[in-house]
């Protein structure tokens, strides 16, 4: 026994509490070798799991292996499987993962400077401001295609995507057109009045062209702060995403197939895609509800 070993090295009494907090183990493990449980493997308190640990273990893997999109976290595969029927706590889920190199990769987190602004840039309703940003990928041909889109900051949609081979203002516009044609049914005068636009101060989005057609559809030009990338963050955070699930896993011809697979990609992320801070729901869903109407094409 603990006790009585240690209590005969002092040659003196000792209590149990006492040398328990210097060996640091718990009491109850003395009192379970005192009375012969100490052979038996320590159960987990509380009643057991609806699905045990083996069968939701292999519900994650079928998630994981037969996904629509690639790389997805613990909670993404708690909600995908929360549509499926099953219900499990998404603590669980994480260990599971864990302990099964299942979890996605990560990135280390950043020290970053001192905020420019506080951060406040998700609305409460849809069309309340827009984001629209550039980014490129290469074509087989060995042409830079350039990539312009609108994201809403509320309901996180793709509301517009377009590819061009030359990123000028004019190639801008068009996706700006077909978010007016999205959210509004059509592209005219004062057709988005109030609505603002957050762009990065871009040539392409400071160009007198750009500024004109906003004042002519309605909107009003929201410029983030210089070198603050996080003031235009919901569409940046979108780049990542088309990334990693589409532009760096595919390759295109030419442009034309590049923007067929952009229109394709964006109906399903517009549908399929979950977003955590809406509860897991995709975009188009979160539209429906918050309007009451059918979704963005």
């Amino acid at each position: 026994m603990i006790r009585e070993a240690v209590a005969a090295s002092l040659v003196r009494p000792t209590a149990l509490v006492s040398v328990c907090n210097e060996l640091r183990i718990p009491r109850s493990t003395v009192y379970a070798q005192r009375d012969g449980g100490g052979s038996e493997p320590l159960q987990k308190r509380g009643p057991k799991p609806l699905v045990p640990d083996s069968d939701l273990l292999i519900a994650i893997r079928e998630v994981l292996t037969d996904p629509p999109f690639m790389g997805e976290g613990y909670r993404k595969v708690h909600a995908r499987l929360r549509y499926r029927g099953i219900h499990a706590d998404v603590e669980r889920i994480r260990l599971l993962m864990r302990e099964h190199d299942l979890q996605a990769p990560g990135k280390p987190r950043r020290i970053l400077g001192p905020r420019t602004h506080d951060g406040t840039i998700i609305t409460l309703a849809p069309d309340e401001m827009w984001g629209t940003d550039a980014t490129a990928t290469m074509l087989l041909d060995g042409q830079q295609a350039t990539i312009f889109g609108i994201y809403d900051h509320c309901t996180c949609e793709l509301l517009g995507i377009h590819a061009a081979l030359k990123a000028d203002r004019y190639e801008a516009i068009v996706p700006l057109h077909q978010a007016c044609r999205a959210s509004f049914g059509g592209v005219g005068k004062a057709i988005a009045d109030g609505l603002k636009l957050r762009h990065d101060n871009g040539s392409q989005f400071i160009s007198r062209a750009f500024q004109a057609e906003l004042r002519f559809l309605g909107m009003d030009s929201s410029p983030s702060f210089v070198r603050a990338p996080e003031g235009n963050g919901c569409i940046e955070r979108f780049w990542r995403t088309l990334k990693e699930q589409l532009l760096w896993i595919h390759t295109f011809a030419n442009i034309e197939d590049l923007n067929q697979a952009l229109q394709q990609f964006r109906d399903l992320y517009n549908h399929q895609w979950l977003i955590e801070r809406h509860n897991h729901r995709p975009p188009a869903l979160v539209r429906q509800d918050l309007l009451g109407t059918g979704a963005a094409a």
